[in-house]
């Protein structure tokens, strides 16, 4: 396996376009400190695959966030990622989970896309959560969002490793009628394969595996990373805002603990540094 890669593709007389992305060293930085239940780990590294799959099809510089928010167990889960696939991820439970499927975890909701450029203006698509998995929830929104229709394919392994793996076809927008048969054609090969392959096999094996009487392109492998962002002087920063009198209870209490929602790691301040930061208010 490629680890941690995405790879764009091209079938060169065909009017559709493709992407592979694997992840396992990342996935498992990411989920390494969290408890969460095998459900949750679950669906994080399906939204983390579809969020580089998505990332993927924009060319924009800046930053992107894919929520999903429902009345389920699994009130809110996000992955944040850029241009770079760079991400990070986080979700927050409001119920003992009562099932493990997609819908079970979510129940009623939304999907929100939010596209934020460096330069430029901000995007949000907004869809509801009418499909029973996450890829079909996906196709709905580049069909609803760009009117291009899509496949997509992901699977992961949380059981024995933390890996995950995703494929996607898109047609591309030009001669719609021979772009939606070439479409069709290419579904069907797509359509046979397995999550042990493309959780294992390389990039170059997997799509000759799945379309060896194509012509494809496959394009230079972007790196795929877990990246926090957190760090003790971002704490500080955020201390700074609380304000005196907050500050002032948690020195009589003799500490304070911020842990970081994204890779738990846990920042201690004691009462003398708390009183750094009071004084220099």
């Amino acid at each position: 396996m490629n680890q941690d890669t995405l790879h764009r593709f091209l079938f060169q007389q065909k009017h559709v376009r493709g992407e592979l992305v694997q992840v396992a060293v990342s996935l498992d930085k990411m989920l390494q400190n969290h408890h969460y239940p095998l459900p949750v780990k679950q669906l994080l590294a399906e939204l983390v695959v579809a969020t580089s799959l998505i990332t993927a099809t924009l060319k924009f510089d800046g930053e992107i966030a894919v929520q999903l928010q429902g009345d389920g167990p699994v009130k809110f889960a996000a992955v944040n990622g850029d241009n770079n696939q760079n991400f990070r991820a986080v979700v927050r439970l409001q119920a003992e989970l009562s099932g493990d499927s997609f819908r079970q975890l979510i129940g009623e909701g939304y999907m929100i896309v939010t596209i934020t450029p460096r330069q430029g203006e901000r995007y949000q698509g907004i869809i509801p959560l009418t499909g029973d998995t996450l890829t079909s929830t996906l196709e709905g929104y580049f069909a609803q969002s760009e009117q291009l229709p899509t496949r997509l394919y992901i699977f992961t392994d949380i059981t024995t490793k933390n890996t995950a793996a995703g494929l996607m076809l898109q047609v591309l927008p030009v001669e719609a009628e021979k772009a939606a048969a070439d479409f069709a054609e290419l579904v069907v090969l797509a359509d046979t394969v397995t999550g042990s392959e493309l959780l294992t096999l390389p990039a170059e094996d997997m799509l000759y595996r799945l379309f060896h009487q194509e012509q494809v392109e496959l394009f230079p492998a972007q790196h795929v990373s877990f990246v926090c962002g957190c760090s003790r002087q971002k704490c500080e920063t955020a201390l700074f805002s609380i304000g005196k009198e907050a500050l002032t209870e948690h020195i009589a209490e003799g500490k304070l603990e911020m842990t970081c929602e994204y890779c738990n790691q846990l920042y201690q301040f004691n009462a003398e540094e708390l009183q750094q930061i009071k004084d220099a208010l």
